[in-house]
């Protein structure tokens, strides 16, 4: 039975269109301390939309230390990306902490790009300030004790990045309690110069706050153009 013009074609397109999906890279989403995927799904919709194969990974980030959380977080999205592709990963608050731990300890192969938003590379003065109140570690679990700026804190004890990565950093708070320990800009969480680490490929800043930064369209819009260029966004003077 002879095939249509029309119908060929549409065979051709869906061809093509499966190709394109089964060749982008894959993305891995590392939420932050007591959140859950659901407030990477609006990053994770974009993504998607813009031909990124996306892992949106849950994790128990309050039961277990950085040292632990790493290998569980960063494994379990390893293990749904296809296994020939580049791997890139966009992360929130802790998830920055995370891969920079295991990227430490373990070389990946296909390693592309990361993203971070509102990392506590430096750690948070917040945690240095709160960390012995009562009811800190039951809220935020061993690695929200870890994310101090004293010597014993995970981020002093990591080195500088040796991969591509660009570091998206908050200016707005909506929370003045948390935000007094910090110095200024801050998120309410990490002051902006707290979120730099030597050896990032770029830096920018969004005027977002540190729970929904991730939420951002502007932020967003940002993920995607270094994911695809190496290099975010910069306003010209």
């Amino acid at each position: 039975m002879r095939m249509s013009i029309g119908t060929a074609l549409a065979i051709l397109v869906l061809c093509v269109c499966n190709i394109t999906v089964l060749a982008s890279d894959c993305v891995i989403l590392l939420h932050g301390l007591a959140r859950t995927d659901a407030s990477m799904e609006k990053l994770a919709s974009v993504l998607s939309q813009e031909g990124f194969e996306v892992v949106n990974v849950s994790y128990p980030s309050r039961q277990y230390p950085v040292e632990e959380l790493s290998k569980i977080a960063v494994e379990r999205g390893l293990s749904k990306c296809p296994g020939d592709g580049t791997i890139h990963f966009v992360t929130h608050s802790l998830g920055g902490i995370l891969i920079r731990y295991y990227l430490e300890k373990n070389d990946l192969e296909g390693l592309g790009r990361v993203v971070m938003l509102a990392p506590p590379n430096q750690g948070s003065e917040v945690v240095d300030n709160l960390r012995d109140v009562p009811g800190f570690t039951l809220i935020n679990g061993p690695a929200g004790s870890q994310l101090g700026t004293d010597k014993d804190s995970i981020s002093s004890k990591l080195g500088p990045v040796h991969f591509e990565l660009g570091v998206i950093a908050g200016t707005e708070s909506m929370n003045p309690i948390l935000s007094q320990y910090l110095p200024n800009p801050d998120d309410g969480k990490v002051s902006v110069e707290s979120t730099k680490v030597e050896g990032m490929s770029d830096f920018i800043t969004v005027p977002h706050s540190h729970p929904f930064v991730m939420r951002a369209q502007e932020a967003i819009k940002q993920v995607v153009s270094f994911l695809r260029t190496g290099s975010f966004i910069h306003e010209k003077p």
